[in-house]
């Protein structure tokens, strides 16, 4: 007697409708993501009108430094001017101008990474296994990682925010300072806890995860 052969490894039936559906819903976030993108694209035009205007102040156009300025929230001190009266570029605003093209940068990475890493975890597998461009962290990445690697992330956009804060102090109140301060600080403490939880999450199941049986669906 002919025997049935068996299914092939690796196959399973499909999923009920129900859970299907369900599963299915997960594509509700594709258009979160490419809203990120767009952000990604006003984010790289911001980055290049603020170069721009850091180029053409270098090379004296007053309109673009006074544009410059406002972009970075900085006051000349009084009698700080050129030989016609107008301000000139100094060493203090290029470094905020320049801290500010690094945020800018820092958030972008910050949007690549939210953007492939979530749509790789929560919506799809884009397989880029094998790619020469694939990014190193996003062969171990799952929700703990992620959350860790933004909180590292908003860590140093929180840091450079800081150092703009102090290198323009002078314009700054003391309460504004010591506000900025100790939001920084609850942002270290928060990334530090989130890493702290993960890693006892990762050596608990490690250590003493059991199977359980599955149980079948009706």
């Amino acid at each position: 007697m002919a025997q049935t052969p068996a299914p092939p490894t690796g196959t399973r039936p499909p999923l009920r409708p129900l859970p299907a559906f369900i599963f299915m819903s997960r594509w509700l976030q594709l258009p979160l993501y490419l809203g990120l993108i767009l952000a990604q694209c006003v984010y790289v035009y911001h980055f290049w009108v603020e170069l721009l205007h850091l180029v053409q102040a270098a090379m004296g156009n007053v309109p673009a430094l006074n544009a410059l300025v406002t972009s970075i929230g900085y006051e000349f001190p009084p009698g700080l001017a050129g030989a016609a009266g107008a301000p000139v570029l100094n060493e203090t605003v290029i470094m905020l101008a320049v801290l500010g093209l690094i945020d800018v940068v820092m958030i972008s990475n910050l949007l690549i990474m939210v953007i492939v890493g979530g749509y790789e975890t929560f919506v799809s597998r884009m397989g880029l296994e094998g790619h020469r461009d694939e990014p190193e962290w996003l062969s171990h990445v799952n929700a703990s990682v992620l959350k860790v690697k933004l909180g590292t992330a908003i860590i140093g956009i929180s840091s450079i925010h800081l150092l703009k804060t102090f290198i323009n102090a002078e314009h700054m109140s003391e309460k504004s300072l010591i506000a900025q301060t100790v939001i920084h600080i609850a942002f270290l403490l928060s990334a530090i806890a989130i890493a702290y939880t993960d890693k006892l999450l990762n050596a608990s199941e490690s250590g003493g995860h059991r199977s359980h049986p599955r149980d079948e669906g009706v």
